[in-house]
C-alpha cells in the first residue's frame, strides 16, 4: 500500500498479477507480503548475502515518485539501482527498442482479456519483450490467443514480471487527489470504463451551466 500511497494516494489496489483481476481468464493472485528479512534470507540464499548491483532503474513518466519508493525498498534488501528519469517519448522509445539493461519499471494499457493484456510483454515476438521462456514462444501465445478454452487462456506473469499495483487515479473533488474536480466540472467521466483510470470516454465529459 504504500507504494499505492506514494502516487495514487491509496487509490491502487496492490497486486500480485500484471493482469487485472477483473479481466477474463485472468489468474486472481494475492500480492506479496512486505518481508523484508524474507527478501534479504533469499538473496543469501542465492548467492548474494550483500546484495547486488542492479544498474539503472527506469520508472515510466511521470511516476518518479512512484520509482523513488521503489528504489527504496529495493535498498533496504540490498539490491542497489539508480534512478534514471527519462521524458515519455524518449521512454518508450528506449524500452521499444529493447537496448535498456536493469530494472524497468513499465505498465500496459491493453484491454480484453488476460491474453491480449500479455500480448506486448510476454511472448517473445511482443512489442516491448526482451526475450522470452520456452512456455511463452510465439506458437504457445498465439494458442492461447485464439483459443476459447479457459484452461488455455487462464493464466498469469508472476515468473516473468513482478506486480505492484492495479492503476487508478483518485476521483476528489479537491486538488489533493490525483484526479481532481473543479467546480466547474459536472460530469468527469472518471471510471465510465472500468478499470480505465482516467476521464473516458471525452464525450461524456460535462461542465456545468454556469448562470449569467
Amino acid at each position: 500500500m504504500a507504494l499505492s500511497e506514494a502516487e495514487t494516494l491509496g487509490a491502487s489496489r496492490p497486486a500480485g498479477n500484471f493482469v487485472p483481476r477483473r479481466f477474463e481468464f485472468a489468474l486472481p493472485l494475492e500480492p506479496h507480503a512486505y518481508d523484508p528479512a524474507r527478501a534479504r534470507q533469499l538473496l543469501a540464499e542465492a548467492g548474494y548475502p550483500n546484495g547486488f548491483d542492479a544498474g539503472e532503474f527506469y520508472q515510466l513518466p511521470p511516476y518518479f515518485s512512484l520509482g523513488e519508493a521503489i528504489v527504496g525498498y529495493l535498498g533496504a534488501v540490498g539490491i542497489r539501482a539508480r534512478m534514471r528519469p527519462m521524458e515519455r517519448a524518449a521512454y518508450f522509445a528506449a524500452v521499444q527498442s529493447k537496448k535498456l539493461r536493469g530494472v524497468c519499471v513499465c505498465t500496459s494499457s491493453l484491454y480484453g482479456n488476460a491474453a491480449s493484456r500479455m500480448s506486448e510483454v510476454i511472448p517473445s515476438e511482443g512489442a516491448y519483450a526482451y526475450g522470452g521462456y520456452p512456455v511463452s514462444t510465439p506458437s504457445t501465445s498465439s494458442r492461447r490467443a485464439r483459443s476459447t478454452a479457459r484452461s488455455v487462456k487462464r493464466c498469469s506473469t508472476r515468473s516473468s514480471a513482478s506486480s505492484t499495483s492495479e492503476f487508478a487515479s483518485r476521483r476528489s473533488t479537491s486538488t489533493s487527489g490525483r484526479a481532481p474536480i473543479g467546480p466547474r466540472v459536472e460530469e468527469p467521466a472518471l471510471m465510465r470504463i472500468d478499470p480505465y483510470p482516467w476521464s473516458a470516454p471525452l464525450e461524456d465529459v460535462r461542465l456545468k451551466k454556469m448562470s449569467r
